[in-house]
């Protein structure tokens, strides 16, 4: 085990121990216990109540971040030749289809986000292998399977992001970046939680939002009170 540098034991030190400190505080504090030399992710890590191998327990959702991720999001947009133009215009890194489905089968991902129309879905079927273990498969869902791609594409690149409840009831997503002031953290995280609260499963039994902690990349977790974010 690598031994805490300096830094890092510092940032540690400004940690109280079993503390749950509010959503406010907590985003003030992700950015002083940050020792990366990087502009770091900030993460929110929220456990659920809820058991994800039922299927009416299981919870997924988008949200628009109000001042986005603070990512370059690499969007390729698989439509129609008409619809090129109106993907070109709305942001969209890679534009076609025929070609880029022949370089995602050669093994092909160097992006964020595939969006496409229902029309082609069946051609996109056959990349499941590739896509399916990287998170980017484009699903209805998460709204990246539209005939709206101008609109799926702008979304994207201002900060939309879908998620998921993994296996052990565990919601884990990035909601900006540590060079985000505080309040601006602090909106995210709170536009991500209430989303969550929006989606609680009607056969989710007893606590829904068991525990939530703020961190940024290789940091050590702050504990959030739940029922402070819905404070200003």
């Amino acid at each position: 085990m690598s031994k805490l540098t300096k830094n890092q034991k510092l940032a540690l030190g400004k940690i109280e121990a079993g503390k749950a400190y509010t959503l406010k505080e907590a985003s003030a504090l992700v950015k002083e216990i940050t020792t990366t030399k990087f502009d770091a992710s900030v993460d929110v890590d929220v456990r659920l109540g809820v058991d994800p191998r039922k299927a009416n327990q299981m919870v997924r959702g988008v949200v628009s971040l109000p001042h986005g991720t603070g990512k370059q999001v690499r969007v390729l947009a698989l439509c129609t030749p008409d619809k090129e133009a109106e993907a070109t215009a709305a942001g969209a890194d890679y534009v076609g289809l025929e070609e880029y489905i022949d370089k995602i089968k050669g093994g092909w991902t160097d992006i964020d986000v595939i969006i496409t129309m229902p029309s082609i879905m069946g051609k996109i079927g056959a990349l499941g292998r590739v896509l399916g273990p990287r998170g980017l498969m484009p699903n209805p869902k998460s709204g990246t399977v539209t005939n709206e791609i101008g609109n799926a594409v702008k979304e994207v690149k201002q900060g939309k992001i879908d998620f998921k409840v993994d296996k052990t009831g565990i919601v884990h997503t990035s909601i900006g970046k540590v060079s985000f002031n505080a309040d601006q953290i602090r909106e995210n995280a709170k536009e991500f939680i209430s989303t969550l609260l929006k989606l609680k499963p009607s056969a989710a039994k007893g606590t829904y939002i068991k525990s939530i902690y703020l961190s940024s990349t290789m940091s050590a977790g702050i504990k959030i009170d739940p029922k402070s974010v819905e404070e200003n």
